[in-house]
């Protein structure tokens, strides 16, 4: 071996100092914090389900009652709907996504992804106010005569599944599009110069090469619906309440222990069996947004294209058995119809992920006491409310402190994480990927109740470093998979150069790679300051009466009364969004091209 390839070695791995040396330790702090913070909880989580007289009596209740056997079918049922109506929904967007160059792509892109980092609850909100009595639809078809007075738009099956499907359609969205645009824009010229028409290129070569960004984005938009609560609360009825609510209400029971674990751990159940099949099929990659499923289905496909025989699959038997008749009849139609498809469909999706954001922040300069829009006049009465009052204003900096220290420890503990999985030789780095992001599988109210006993005991309850403690619990994953894919698009021979001239590791990353990743690190910082800082759920259970954040006040509220104070806070919300997007756009776009 040459000395300079010797120097470049660094320490042998047998020595000490090689094994100190060594990437995969940096993955220590992460999985202690996790492992005691996370999986302790959880795994408490089961001990109590089962510390009846008999380990199944909790078990036997939840499903023996009809109002929890009821509640978990209906759960399931939502859920499905909602993952069917955003996947017809955002198939067509993601296209139109795709189809488009330039500002146009810029636009209809934000206008996807900024509602998906808005908080739940404000958008949910929102929806509260454009199908109010007094709102803007209600208003809108009494003028056209089609209502002769304000209809009950509120507190029904519909309206849940369009707040949900709302909320979760940027995540189908961008799931099939990461599909869509790994596309070789080849092979649908090569299948027209062939003969074959826009529909049946779509048919035979768009939609199987898509088939595995629809199927993780369908399992990802399932997987999330079956733990909502919040917009089933606010936009249901009581039938249409779903098996995620039946824990928080149990949680107010100081004889429920036991019987409520049980309820958490039925569904934690169904949701890891959803994910596991689906990681079995897709690879569990389709959590982070891996490219194992859809690699692996371009390839094949590209493969069996240049051998000039392909090889059908069941699911294409499928696909072509169910599609041909299909394909035949929607032959005889004219290609401007599939342009105008799409168009349409994804211009219904962007005026409803956009539409009711944009009413919230008209209302919130409204001179009315009460929600109505169009607004009879405009002021800043309601802003001056807002920083005037002491409750608002304390819930918001409890709010910023807490989500900065989270930001901190998820960036410290995801970006050391990341670094372990990108730079180390360790095996298995799929498994220890999928249990550094398994957070993000996990139902909200579950996590929240199992924390609530852990932090009993060490008297965390209430307190800024519990809440921002258990915030980092979903902001480490946000982290560690900006900055691995930051890691990704460095250039390895400036690290291998740097090491050849001596430098050590510590001045390697100094010197070469956190230069390079700072962008990321600045991204991942700013996404999990806004993940702490909508966090809802899980302080539901862990915050107190002195310690009340922003998202709280704004449940408290929405729960006993609307005003366009609960506008100004949302706007608020947009505002920081809007800013933190911007400052992210270009970080984010210089990540993708060095990818």
């Amino acid at each position: 071996m040459s000395a300079a390839a010797t120097t470049f070695a660094g320490p042998r791995q047998g020595s000490l100092r090689g094994r100190l040396s060594n990437p995969a330790l940096l993955l220590l702090p992460a999985g202690l914090f996790l492992g005691f913070i996370y999986l302790l909880p959880v795994i408490d989580l089961f001990r109590l389900s089962v510390s009846g007289p008999t380990w199944s009596i909790f078990f036997e209740r939840v499903f023996s009652v009809p109002l929890y056997w009821d509640s978990l079918v209906r759960t399931m049922q939502i859920s499905l709907s909602v993952a069917t109506l955003c996947l017809l929904l955002g198939y067509p967007t993601a296209l139109l996504i795709r189809r488009t160059s330039g500002i146009t792509q810029m636009l209809i892109t934000a206008a996807v992804i900024l509602p998906y980092f808005i908080a739940i609850l404000i958008r949910t909100y929102a929806w509260m106010v454009l199908l109010g009595r007094n709102g803007p639809v209600n208003k809108f078809l009494t003028g056209l005569g089609v209502l002769s007075e304000p209809a009950q738009l509120l507190f029904n099956r519909g309206t849940v599944l369009l707040g949900m499907t709302a909320v979760l359609l940027p995540i189908m969205v961008l799931s099939i599009y990461s599909s869509v645009s790994r596309l070789d824009a080849a092979l649908p010229r090569a299948a027209q110069a062939s003969g074959a028409g826009p529909i049946a290129t779509f048919w035979r070569i768009l939609l199987p090469l898509t088939l595995p960004g629809m199927g993780a984005g369908f399992l990802l938009v399932f997987v999330a619906a079956l733990g909502f609560f919040i917009t089933p609360t606010l936009l249901g009825g009581p039938g249409d309440q779903m098996f995620a609510m039946h824990i928080v209400q149990q949680a107010d029971f100081i004889n429920s222990e036991g019987f409520l674990q049980a309820l958490a751990v039925v569904l934690l159940v169904i949701t890891l069996l959803f994910v596991g099949v689906a990681g079995h099929f897709l690879g569990f990659e389709f959590i982070w947004g891996g490219s194992k499923a859809d690699g692996g289905a371009v390839r094949a496909t590209a493969a069996r294209a240049s051998e000039g025989a392909p090889r059908r699959s069941l699911l294409s038997g499928i696909v072509d058995r169910i599609g041909w008749p299909i394909l035949r009849l929607l032959s005889r139609l004219s290609p401007a119809w599939g342009r105008w498809t799409v168009f349409i469909l994804a211009g219904a999706v962007i005026a409803t992920l956009i539409l009711p954001i944009l009413v919230v922040m008209v209302i919130s300069f409204s001179s009315a006491s009460f929600l109505t829009f169009p607004p009879p006049g405009f002021s800043l009465r309601w802003y001056e409310k807002f920083f005037s009052d002491p409750n608002w204003m304390d819930a918001f900096w409890h709010s910023a402190v807490i989500a900065a220290v989270s930001a901190v420890i998820s960036v410290v503990l995801g970006a050391s994480a990341a670094m372990g999985v990108v730079r180390s030789e360790i095996r298995g780095k799929s498994i220890i990927m999928l249990l550094l992001v398994s957070p993000v599988i996990v139902p909200p109210v579950v996590l929240g109740l199992s924390l609530y006993s852990l932090f009993l005991r060490f008297d965390l309850v209430g307190s800024i470093w519990g809440l921002a403690s258990a915030h980092a619990i979903g902001g480490i994953p946000l982290v560690v998979i900006i900055v691995s894919a930051a890691l990704q698009s460095v250039d390895r021979r400036l690290e291998q150069a740097a090491a050849l001239h001596g430098a050590s590791p510590l001045n390697v990353f100094r010197t070469v790679t956190l230069p390079a990743i700072a962008p990321g690190l600045a991204a991942a910082t700013f996404f999990a300051f806004l993940h702490s800082f909508d966090e809802l759920v899980l302080s539901l259970f862990l915050s107190s009466a002195q310690l009340k954040t922003l998202p709280l006040m704004l449940w408290a509220d929405i729960n006993y009364q609307l005003n366009p104070v609960l506008a100004v806070v949302s706007s608020l919300e947009v505002l920081l969004v809007v800013i933190g997007l911007a400052l992210a756009g270009p970080v984010l776009a210089r990540t993708r091209a060095g990818a």
